[in-house]
């Protein structure tokens, strides 16, 4: 590997000295999350974990993850025994603000250690090597992570980790058991779910040369290993009838279609719509639902509705993610291949991003992570990436809503950008396709746009108008990212289907 491209290691240790001047930073209410998480664990018997509700931050993660809080509270009673008092609401000492980052630091070895299987076994070293740093040192994990605060570098690991595995035929039972023990640690790549089952199904349960003969041994194996993982997660919980209790905590579907901030999906474009028909509709003679006119600006539980379009059902949105995603499985079945595998994970993961029901912004790394493993195959793969990685960490600015921030999220992410888009550029094979121009300049018309919106949305705006029309930037924000990210999947789409 040329001294252009540092080592995986080096990096990492250049980005955990970063992180640590971070300690002080920002944090959300996940910090308190997640240090309810390590008391509860640590307090309670694990019959009890799902009932206990002390807090307002109840215990809604699969039972694996809540095993991991329980590992890490043992650390957590050695160096601050006071942060897993269940009652300690709020408590955020120094030492315990410093223990909660260090184990996101820590437990981000997973991610280094599945970056670099992923690298070991590329055809492309040097392709691989630089998708995999572009992942390892993503604007998105330091600012939900590091700062934000969650612990998505180690379940993105776990995922790489399923995914490299599932490269090799000697090794798809280990990518389908180690998928498996990620949905039981945390329930969000359900989303993903399909894809997985499509792929072991035709790769590892049916015959290579026969899509109608089983392979009955493999078959067995499979099943017996999935069935003993989720025993082991939901098992315990069955025997003590509290599985109702858990699946209640971790599919909350009373929550209305948008989140308080929209993700940058259809349904933020569909709102923006709406608001803007609140103010067109006098004009051109149709009627508007003033009790509503408010309610898509809260996202709040359970009261999402439009004042204008027409209301969208948890059935509707369930409805599109099915058949959008059903579209690339049915090239995953008949072409059962890694790429097409990644590109089918990829499509789930925009599917449920664009159409799903009270979508976060942080879930976009669930598109963009597995794309950064093709985005390299050739120019048009770069060209459909483009737009989602600036649409998607852009997307994440408003997580970060302090000035003091500011500058660590979009310098950090300005760099990133133009470092990794360059080298992209520079080693993604050519392609001679039409689409490529088509993709190119939708890329770059879309890019500079961005650094205008940015201006405006943390600076002129609030110069302009103070407090006043505060939803405005993210309007702005979450319909410019949506297009870009809408754009990418239609992009890609083509881009899936012509490969």
């Amino acid at each position: 590997m040329p001294d252009l491209y540092p080592s995986l290691l080096q990096c990492a240790v250049v980005a955990t000295a970063l992180k640590v001047l971070l300690f002080p930073a920002y944090k959300s209410t996940d910090f308190e999350v997640h240090r309810n998480w390590l008391a509860i664990t640590h307090s309670l018997p694990v019959k009890e974990w799902y009932l206990e509700n002390t807090s307002e931050w109840t215990l809604d993660y699969p039972p694996f993850f809540a095993y991991f809080e329980w590992a890490l509270s043992q650390a957590a009673a050695l160096f601050e025994p006071r942060l897993l008092n269940i009652k300690a609401l709020d408590f955020d000492s120094w030492q315990t603000v410093y223990f909660q980052r260090s184990t996101v630091i820590a437990t981000e070895l997973v991610l280094i250690y599945a970056l670099h299987l992923y690298v070991k076994t590329s055809p492309s070293t040097k392709n691989a090597h630089c998708a995999a740093l572009s992942i390892l040192l993503s604007p998105g994990l330091l600012i939900i992570d590091h700062i934000h605060f969650q612990y998505n570098g180690f379940l993105y690991g776990v995922f790489i980790l399923s995914l490299v595995l599932a490269r090799k035929q000697a090794t798809v039972l280990w990518s389908g058991v180690t998928f498996v023990i990620l949905l039981c640690l945390k329930h969000i790549y359900l989303y993903l779910a399909p894809a997985y089952f499509v792929y072991l199904l035709r790769a590892y349960c049916l015959a290579p040369d026969s899509v109608w003969r089983i392979e009955f041994r493999n078959s067995l194996k499979l099943g017996s290993s999935i069935a003993a993982v989720f025993l082991a997660a939901f098992g315990p919980f069955v025997h003590w009838d509290q599985l109702p209790q858990l699946l209640s905590r971790l599919f909350p579907f009373s929550r209305g279609l948008c989140h308080a901030y929209w993700a940058p999906n259809i349904w933020a474009m569909y709102s923006f719509t709406d608001r803007v028909l609140i103010y067109l509709a006098p004009r051109i003679g149709i009627s508007v639902d003033q009790s509503a006119v408010h309610s898509v600006t809260r996202g709040l539980v359970g009261d999402t509705a439009f004042a204008v379009l027409p209301d969208v059902s948890a059935k509707v949105t369930f409805f599109l993610t099915l058949v959008t995603q059903t579209v690339c499985l049915i090239k995953l079945f008949f072409k059962p291949n890694w790429n097409t595998f990644i590109g089918a994970v990829t499509l789930c993961g925009y599917a449920s991003f664009l159409f799903g029901w009270h979508v976060h912004e942080k879930a976009i790394l669930l598109v963009i992570i597995p794309f950064s493993l093709l985005a390299l195959k050739d120019r048009r793969y770069l060209g459909a990436f483009r737009p989602l990685v600036v649409a998607g960490h852009v997307s994440l600015f408003p997580l970060l809503f302090t000035a003091a921030e500011f500058p660590i999220k979009t310098v950090y992410t300005i760099f990133w950008l133009v470092a990794f888009l360059l080298a992209f550029d520079r080693l993604a094979p050519a392609s001679s396709h039409a689409r490529v121009f088509l993709l190119d300049r939708f890329s770059l018309a879309y890019i500079t746009i961005a650094i205008p919106l940015i201006v405006y949305c943390s600076l002129i705006h609030k110069v302009a108008f103070g407090e006043k029309y505060e939803f405005l930037p993210l309007m702005f924000t979450s319909s410019y990212s949506a297009v870009g990210v809408t754009g990418s999947w239609l992009g890609f789409l083509v881009v899936y289907f012509s490969s």
